[in-house]
């Protein structure tokens, strides 16, 4: 029972959550800014330092659970044909041969991958994160972006408030007493403000060329890609049109012909 709550990631939900509530609880108690502002009758920054709080947690839950983009049958989508179709014009061509996966016997769509967390492979996969207990794909990439830029708001907003609570002390230890868990607070922030930022610019980064971790950290393997060039990216369409389709164009894409197009049509 407890390996499967591991597993389906309930342990790692319910400590996020309860982590995010305890911070701001402990930041409305003691006397920061957020404290000052109700004392004086000004609700609106509290207001909205809670309903952004409340925004980064359903973001959270939705990224977590969420269908990334799991395969789950050989059908090829979007009205493109039959599979035994698709896989013939592919084996054609000069983009690689379908294949299926060792694990779930599923035709693997190009660009998918198994995941051995989740047991399904899963479409344009980015890379499973043990932070949402979920792999981050085609279908919840977007969001997960969306949410890394909401919690380094929340984050951010949250260490200048902390900061304005620490109140000084004659010495040291009583200090300590007086700041010990807005000191808390502020050291786990502080590491959280670092590793989504990271994140965040890391991810932000791959958009824009149209790549994913997983393509980004094995391309040397991958058999699309370990026979182009080391700048060479065939699904790369530039800057905007990147990030376009990537915000904007919620659609399933047939990556193969993408493929085929830029490998005929090389820039």
């Amino acid at each position: 029972m407890v390996q499967n709550m591991f597993r389906t990631g309930f342990l790692v939900r319910t400590s996020h959550t309860l982590l995010t509530w305890v911070i701001t609880l402990i930041l409305f108690l003691h006397n920061t800014d957020l404290r000052r502002c109700e004392e004086q009758g000004e609700l609106l920054p509290p207001a909205l330092f809670f309903l952004l709080v409340l925004l980064s947690v359903l973001l959270y839950f939705a990224v977590s659970l969420m269908d990334p983009g799991f395969v789950l049958s050989d059908t090829v989508e979007g009205g493109q044909g039959s599979d035994e179709e698709m896989e013939a014009m592919i084996s054609e061509s000069s983009t690689p041969r379908l294949r299926r996966c060792g694990f779930c016997q599923l035709q693997q769509p190009m660009r998918a991958k198994h995941c051995q967390s989740c047991k399904h492979c899963v479409r344009r996969f980015d890379h499973h994160c043990p932070w949402i207990g979920n792999c981050v794909g085609e279908r919840n990439h977007r969001w997960f972006v969306v949410y890394l830029l909401v919690q380094l708001l929340v984050l951010l907003w949250t260490l200048r408030i902390a900061l304005s609570g620490i109140s000084p002390s004659v010495s040291w230890e009583p200090w300590f007493r007086l700041n010990g868990f807005l000191l808390a607070a502020l050291g786990a922030v502080g590491v959280f403000s670092a590793v989504v930022l990271l994140l965040l610019g890391c991810h932000l980064y791959l958009v824009s060329v149209n790549c994913t971790t997983w393509e980004f950290m094995s391309r040397h393997r991958i058999s699309y890609l370990k026979n182009c060039g080391a700048e060479e990216n065939p699904f790369d369409r530039g800057l905007l049109c990147n990030l376009w389709d990537f915000f904007c164009i919620c659609r399933t894409v047939m990556w193969e012909q993408v493929y085929q197009r830029n490998s005929q049509n090389p820039v």
